[in-house]
């Protein structure tokens, strides 16, 4: 399986590092399996941190080694586990320890949807439908080291 990163550099060796803001799935290295979603966000990263880089980088992942030989969390759809599994991580609670986490990013288009939720102005269930009429993207997540020994780094593209 083909996965991307966008970032401001070239990331030939993945490093889980500590965010800086509350991400879907916590702390690890987010990737995806989208090359167009890679574009926006190095783009996006390129212009929140006043730089004049903006890189695609591209990796190969045997997936189906990692998920006999590692815990996950595999999301199909922005279905009700998924929230939770979102919500928690964006809130700092603790989430099952897992190696890898895979499902549909809660991305900008559905930022609104999310913080009414979050806030109490939408259910669970209001969210959810809200949610599935919204197209969205997916996102790998690394979350361990030894998931990282996964990740082959292919080449980067500064776009």
């Amino acid at each position: 399986m083909i996965v991307y990163h966008g970032s401001d550099k070239r990331i030939e060796i993945p490093k889980i590092l500590e965010p800086n803001r509350a991400l879907d799935f916590g702390k690890g290295f987010y990737t995806t399996l989208n090359e167009v979603q890679a574009n926006g966000f190095a783009r996006k990263v390129r212009d929140r941190l006043h730089s004049s880089n903006a890189f695609v980088n591209v990796y190969e992942v045997d997936i189906e080694l990692m998920k006999k030989q590692l815990e996950c969390e595999w999301f199909e759809a922005a279905d009700e586990a998924w929230l939770d599994y979102v919500n928690d991580n964006r809130n700092g609670i603790p989430t099952r320890v897992c190696d890898f986490a895979y499902g549909p990013v809660a991305n900008d288009d559905v930022f609104r949807t999310f913080a009414a939720y979050q806030t109490g102005v939408l259910t669970k269930e209001e969210t959810l439908a809200r949610l599935k009429v919204k197209k969205l993207y997916n996102q790998l997540t690394f979350k361990s080291e030894q998931s990282l020994t996964f990740i082959h780094f292919i080449t980067a593209y500064q776009i």
